[in-house]
């Protein structure tokens, strides 16, 4: 979420979502795929998070403005459906990473960010990598080529199959994500691992650490047969790999 500026990320995501649910209602687009976030669900949830659990509980402040853009349109799929008989779903993957992610220190993610200082380190000689927050909290990863095999294969359902998602009691909502977890510490631990790069990790316990787990339900995906083809171990091989000539002079 953009939270220097919150108020023109949820302005420009309504926009964008109410455009594009919109107009594929007015051209008879038959499916529609809406791809949400983990962070729609309540702080604290019970874990796993079950589709059903949204709205039921507060959310984490610091992320709240991108969840409550994504529960718009989550909503707005499943009145569309009603109204209007269309066939619109709502994916909800659990964290991202993957090659070509953002690795920007100001702006990147938990992932992208400790490979980055991870390689600066190891560049400087410096024995220390410093973590944002505690290292307590647990949070699941999604190789990026997964979540795109997992649009899909849910996009290719068949006709039956796919009505099933789509009900008049509940939203159109499945998660999709692997069913795992970490500590933020263990993903440190791991990625220093297969730098094979020994060094002393520093916790700034003055960053907030969010909220303390967001483990996802996949059950209902899996269900429909889908399960994610790549372990974290072989994700970040693969990311780091892919990355390490960013970094590492040639």
């Amino acid at each position: 979420a953009n939270d220097q500026y919150p108020a023109d990320f949820i302005r420009e995501n309504l926009q964008i979502q109410t455009n594009v649910i919109d107009e594929s209602y007015r051209n008879d687009v038959k499916r529609l795929l809406f791809l949400g976030s983990s962070c729609i669900y309540p702080k604290l949830a019970p874990q796993p998070l079950k589709e059903e659990y949204l709205l039921t509980g507060p959310l984490e402040p610091t992320n709240q403005p991108y969840a409550l853009a994504k529960i718009a349109g989550i909503e707005m799929c499943w009145s569309y459906n009603r109204q209007y008989g269309t066939q619109y779903i709502a994916a909800m993957p659990t964290n991202l990473y993957g090659p070509e992610d953002n690795f920007d220190l100001q702006s990147s993610h938990v992932i992208p960010a400790l490979i980055r200082k991870a390689f600066e380190a190891k560049l400087s000689n410096d024995r220390r990598l410093k973590v944002w927050g505690s290292g307590k909290p647990k949070r699941e990863f999604l190789f990026n080529a997964d979540l795109a095999d997992a649009c899909v294969y849910l996009m290719a359902l068949e006709e039956h199959t796919f009505a099933r998602l789509l009900t008049q009691d509940t939203p159109p909502l499945i998660n999709v994500g692997t069913g795992k977890d970490l500590s933020i510490s263990e993903l440190a631990e791991l990625i220093m691992k297969i730098m094979d790069w020994k060094c002393e990790i520093e916790f700034d316990t003055s960053m907030q650490d969010g909220t303390p787990r967001k483990l996802l339900d996949v059950s209902k995906m899996n269900m429909l047969g889908w399960k994610a083809a790549t372990d974290l171990d072989a994700g970040l091989r693969q990311t780091i790999l892919a990355v390490s000539e960013r970094f590492i002079p040639q």
